[in-house]
């Protein structure tokens, strides 16, 4: 299941979910820091009438938010970026979210659940490049 390259950069790898288990503790929560740039024009070419990556994204969104809910998931934060002062030359991302899972499991559950696995060609289709990070407050 390892994506091509331009890919791998929007969904998770096999590599990058193994890793997951090792090195996010299993109890406690977990915030997802999303940073994400979209495309111009999604990729989702069979979408009739033609749609923009902010378009698709927020179709998305409004799927993801009651699957969110069910594993006890909220938004915690959403803001645009505009500018990067730290970073490598040429990155740019349009926006920062922020998405607190009570456990690292409840994240898998949600993102490994029928319901997810139908709505994620909208994120896919949405984004020229991502990153995902998992975080835990610092005890």
């Amino acid at each position: 299941m390892d994506l091509p390259l331009e890919r791998a950069a929007i969904d998770p790898t096999r590599e990058t979910f193994k890793a997951l288990f090792s090195r996010v503790p299993q109890e406690g929560p977990v915030v997802m820091l999303n940073l994400l740039a979209f495309r111009e024009q999604a990729a989702d070419g069979a979408q009739a009438p033609a749609r923009t990556g902010r378009q698709a994204y927020a179709a998305y969104s409004e799927a993801v938010a009651p699957l969110l809910a069910r594993v006890g998931a909220s938004v915690q934060w959403l803001g645009d970026a505009h500018h990067a002062l730290i970073g490598p030359p040429g990155e740019q991302w349009d926006e920062v979210l922020m998405v607190s899972y009570p456990s690292r499991d409840a994240f898998v559950a949600m993102i490994q659940s029928p319901e997810y696995k139908a709505i994620v060609h909208h994120r896919t289709a949405a984004l020229r490049d991502a990153r995902l990070i998992a975080t835990t407050l610092r005890r």
